[in-house]
């Protein structure tokens, strides 16, 4: 399928164009189905009490949880080849979130685990976000607009891991039992997914021209009969079942540590429920930066260096991915193994956007059905580790060292899938059509702060940024290791709960942000809120100057306070993500801001 008028640039504060309403939608959709999918996982805890179920038994929820996504991943690809990301998207979210709502009505092992295998549907929702993007943005900036829509998407595996079990805490604050409690908590989360269903159909279209049914009509889109034989296409190409297996080795980690992150940290470091939660969150919200990340070096790679780029860059993203789970999986220590995890979630994200970096570039008429067999192949990784972690006598900490070394064998298959000279000439006059579009049509973004000019070389500015970044990080981690304390040092009545949460992850993924320069003066604003509190809650009883003198809490925060209100004014500076987003044409042409 040749699609016209994509976009060449990604303008992330507008709403003005079908292919950014479609990207900031099928974000969003991703984003609800990815909570609610794994929005029980945090309270497993409490059903499992509830339920006395056993250690089989779990890990027979765990494969039910991803298994059906399997099959539902390859029939959404064919749909979205049928009938448009629009419609798909719309039956997806609609009949998605009824088993979401309905597994309140589970009263044994049984009824649970039907309840839950039938919410993985929902999980294919992610094969039509790529398709949706795939199809609205151009090569140029692809790889991102996809890294990011997804990465987006998947924060809602980190965040209903902290945001769950305070909608539990709330019922449970109005007098209802724990068994009502998180039975309410998912009917909250189903009922937002059928909402959006409902909007998606009304506010996004399937092309950046129009509807799939309108351009038929219109003659400029191939009748539906024609489309009987993408599936078959798609899987006749060997490169698709190596990025099946790929995907299994990264989205399929993503998947499993998202089930298992907020047990493992309550059982074999001994962390409180929400604590546990908390740290669990963490992996998932890395997905602010990581994944685009990875796709945004993905489009760098293929500008440099064609789709041969891309698959070199999607070869050292799992290599790395790999040792980092190894060396995690080895960790005793808690700030050490929150440390490790955060850095393995980088790679682990970042390969997710490496591989739909390339996607799009296999089999242009068969886009659906090749998105919907690579993102089937990370469910069956994750069913796969769950087989691996439900063997008795294993302990988890082995079992994630066996699937390090299973992810380092796999990463080299990332070398076998190869493309033709053809497609190499292809892929790189569209993306030169791609880049001179981009060049006739760029505009300055309607709001931006003043820039300076800054080099690909590594600025003061940038040194202060990185250092300031991991050291804020680090308190995160300092202030996750101590939460009765801060919460104790943050009396605010009804506040007191969600504002030290609040802090540590301003702290922990505004740090990492800030050490990569990605949305640096969000981060940056917001760091510098939590740091004004900071230094009014330690200026609290100072009554004299000779006390202020002595305040030096109050006067460390002043001076953090400060050194992000210059990082605020003055932006990333060299050697940054911001950068990179900015040039989104690649090489060493001056591209001009994508307003990302």
């Amino acid at each position: 399928m040749d699609v016209k008028n994509k976009a060449t640039r990604i303008d992330l504060f507008s709403l003005r164009t079908p292919q950014m309403r479609a990207f900031h939608m099928s974000w969003f959709a991703f984003f609800l189905c990815f909570f609610a999918w794994f929005g029980i996982a945090p309270l497993m805890p409490v059903v499992k009490e509830e339920l006395e179920l056993t250690k089989g038994q779990i890990r027979w929820l765990i494969i039910a949880s991803v298994s059906i996504t399997i099959v539902a991943r390859l029939v959404i690809g064919w749909l979205c080849d049928r009938l448009g990301p629009r419609k798909s998207y719309t039956i997806v979210l609609l009949l998605g979130s009824l088993p979401v709502m309905a597994i309140g009505l589970s009263d044994s092992f049984t009824t649970f685990l039907l309840f839950r295998l039938a919410i993985g549907v929902i999980g294919a929702s992610f094969v039509i976000t790529q398709y949706h993007t795939s199809v609205m943005f151009a090569p140029n900036c692809v790889g991102t607009a996809n890294a990011t829509s997804a990465g987006w998407g998947n924060l809602g595996g980190g965040v209903t891991q902290m945001v769950m079990p305070l909608v539990f805490a709330v019922f449970i604050g109005l007098g209802y039992t724990e068994a009502l409690s998180w039975r309410f908590s998912m009917v909250v989360a189903g009922v937002v997914c059928f909402l959006t269903g409902i909007v998606y159909f009304f506010v996004t279209q399937d092309l950046p021209d129009g509807n799939f049914s309108d351009l038929r009509k219109r003659g400029e889109l191939p009748e539906r009969k024609t489309g009987k034989g993408t599936f078959r296409l798609a899987a006749k190409d060997k490169r698709v079942w190596l990025l099946f297996l790929i995907y299994a080795a990264c989205f399929g980690v993503e998947l499993t540590i998202n089930n298992i992150a907020a047990l493992y940290f309550f059982e074999d470091f001994g962390l409180g429920l929400k604590t546990a939660g908390l740290v669990a969150g963490l992996f998932g919200l890395m997905n602010i930066f990581a994944r685009t990340t990875g796709g945004i070096i993905g489009d760098k790679f293929g500008y440099r260096g064609g789709l041969r780029g891309r698959v070199r860059w999607l070869f050292i993203a799992l290599f790395v991915e790999a040792i980092a789970l190894m060396v995690f999986s080895r960790m005793t220590v808690l700030p050490i193994a929150i440390g490790t995890m955060i850095v393995f979630s980088l790679f682990v994200q970042m390969s997710e956007g490496a591989t739909y970096s390339v996607v799009p570039f296999i089999n242009k008429k068969a886009l659906g059905s090749v998105a919907g067999i690579v993102g089937a192949g990370g469910n069956t990784g994750a069913v796969l580790a769950g087989f691996l972690f439900g063997i008795e006598g294993l302990s988890w900490a082995n079992a994630l060292l066996i699937l390090g070394g299973c992810v380092f064998v796999i990463s080299f298959v990332a070398l076998l899938v190869s493309f033709s000279a053809a497609d190499e000439e292809a892929a790189a006059a569209e993306y030169s059509r791609a880049l001179e579009e981009r060049a006739r049509i760029a505009r300055k973004p309607a709001f931006e702060l003043p820039r300076p000019a800054t080099g690909a070389r590594v600025t003061p500015i940038a040194v202060l940024r990185i250092y300031l970044g991991v050291a804020l990080a680090i308190k995160g981690i300092y202030f996750i290791m101590n939460m009765d304390a801060l919460e104790a040092q943050m009396d605010f009545g009804d506040w007191d709960v969600v504002l030290p949460w609040f802090v540590v992850l301003a702290h922990s993924v505004g740090g990492a942000c800030l050490a990569l320069g990605f949305a640096t003066r969000l981060v940056a604003a917001v760091n510098a809120v939590v740091l004004s509190g900071a230094a009014v809650v330690h200026l609290t009883g100072t009554t004299s100057l000779e006390m202020l003198g002595e305040n030096l809490n109050f006067q460390f925060a002043m001076l953090i306070l400060v050194t992000l209100v210059i990082i605020f004014w003055q932006g990333a500076g060299g050697f940054s993500l911001d950068r990179l987003v900015r040039g989104n044409g690649g090489g060493g042409q001056k591209q001009p801001s994508p307003g990302a």
